[in-house]
């Protein structure tokens, strides 16, 4: 999750030739999660005698939670460097050579090497590779619009995206923030601006907040939103973005109507970075994202692997491949790329789209499909509701939660659960995603011997009861 074209680096060996001798030379372009996995493991397998490694990162830090920004900017979470986990000093001790502030800009694939810029000063050199790991991550889609580049308009992508954000939120002089798109980051974001004492406004295209979930799904999110202050503008498109006289942003405009801001946070989503790739003729998907097979190697290059989310992967639900932008997919990768580029053999099989998430204290969770994914899946499904609470109703602190389930009609094969609801809702989900990964029906999955006491659920677990529920009219479709 790098961004761009460029990626993780240090100081180390370099140069234009190949490794000398026996020792093979690993280049990796990326040093977050996915870039800076693969490094390390591959250091474990194999010694600095045997592989030499190089990363390059165009920013300033590497090996970072970029899902904790919301959380930093918010003020959860006090100290920016509590969201690394390994700084650069650590990656070069165990001798990897890291190269910061330096971009990645061309790939030769025919001639084995890459060309790098250093960000600060402009000079560019070649390093050859025998090797090349490509994590480039994902870039925040900016939509061509009027203004998008002014002053005071942010993405938030990398820990420096969220010390830009917090240098403009100590500088504004008003308290007004508009937040465009209500997907993961926007609705985070949203949050996150509350609890700064900022006016909230999210502009959201779609019908419903979290466009992850079905519609009916949604409303809950944009109910909960509401209720803490945040105005929820559904339906609407940005049409550009309005500055003042001095440049800064000072509103968001749509075909009816103007919402002011002293800030304004994009959380339109995410596309994967791979203009290097293409440029480089490297095989991309329907979604953008780099093609790969189950050892991550890019298709058709023996030497070449792609992780995290600059690739498409394999959704296991709908057989279809898919971008799926997670910080857990992109260090599992990186686990299988090290450890395939040191030598040894492992595989990434493919997702079921876990994710979740939370606005103050409502958790929003889901995994495999929506209506629409089973649709365009070509599945027919059934779809069944239920309401219940997270504890048993007897028991102190017990919450309400709203569980979705979609079943394939006649197999009864599970096909996706999204969860709403106060503490205790959100993980639950997890119990969905090993039923989706086993490929268990719904009538299977009412025999699950899942843990119960008083504190921590009712006697039947809210998902049991939608995946009897779901069995039930399953057995009952034509």
């Amino acid at each position: 999750m790098s961004g761009a074209s460029g990626a993780s680096g240090a100081s180390g060996a370099s140069g234009t030739s190949r490794a000398s001798g026996t020792r093979e030379r690993l280049v990796v372009i990326g040093g977050d999660a996915a870039g800076m996995s693969a490094a390390s493991q591959a250091r474990r397998l194999k010694g600095p005698d045997e592989l030499e490694i190089v990363a390059f990162e165009r920013g300033h830090f590497t090996s970072y939670s970029a899902c904790g920004i919301p959380y930093w900017v918010g003020g959860q979470v006090s100290d920016r460097d509590e969201l690394i986990a390994r700084t650069p000093e650590e990656h070069r001790s165990r001798g990897i050579g890291l190269r910061l502030r330096t971009e990645v800009v061309e790939i030769d694939v025919g001639g084995g090497r890459v060309r790098a810029r250093d960000v600060d000063s402009g000079a560019e050199s070649w390093t050859s590779y025998d090797k090349l790991v490509i994590a480039t991550g994902a870039r925040p889609i900016r939509p061509d619009m009027p203004g998008v580049d002014a002053p005071g308009v942010h993405g938030v992508q990398t820990l420096d995206d969220g010390q830009e954000l917090l240098d403009t939120l100590t500088r504004a002089r008003g308290r007004r923030a508009v937040v465009v798109g209500a997907g993961y980051i926007g609705v985070e974001m949203a949050e996150a601006l509350i609890h700064r004492g900022y006016e909230v406004t999210v502009v959201n295209r779609g019908a419903e907040p979290m466009s992850t979930l079905d519609a009916d799904m949604g409303r809950l999110v944009h109910e909960a939103m509401e209720g803490m202050g945040i105005t929820m503008v559904n339906d609407a498109e940005v049409t550009k973005i309005l500055t003042g006289d001095d440049g800064q942003v000072r509103a968001v405009a749509t075909e009816d109507a103007e919402y002011p801001a002293d800030v304004v946070v994009l959380g339109i989503g995410v596309r994967p970075e791979t203009t290097l790739a293409e440029a480089a003729g490297l095989p991309l998907g329907e979604h953008g994202g780099l093609l790969t097979d189950l050892a991550m190697r890019v298709r058709g290059h023996e030497n070449i692997w792609a992780g995290g989310d600059c690739v498409e992967v394999l959704d296991l639900v709908a057989g279809q491949e898919r971008h799926v932008a997670l910080g857990t997919h992109a260090n599992k990768q990186g686990q299988v790329i090290g450890t395939n580029a040191g030598g040894g053999y492992a595989t990434f099989p493919g997702v079921v789209g876990t994710a979740v998430s939370k606005v103050c204290d409502l958790e929003i969770a889901r995994t495999g499909l929506r209506e629409k994914d089973a649709r365009r899946a070509g599945l027919r499904f059934e779809t069944v509701v239920i309401e219940s609470t997270s504890r048993a109703g007897y028991y102190p602190g017990a919450s309400p939660m709203t569980v979705k389930m979609l079943a394939e009609r006649r197999t009864g094969r599970l096909l996706g659960v999204q969860i709403v609801g106060r503490e205790g809702a959100g993980k639950r989900v997890d119990i969905a995603a090993v039923a989706l990964t086993a490929g268990m029906t719904v009538e299977q999955m009412t025999a699950l011997d899942l843990g119960y006491a008083p504190p921590f659920s009712p006697v039947w677990d809210p998902v049991l009861v939608a995946a009897r529920k779901a069995a039930g009219k399953v057995r009952g479709a034509p």
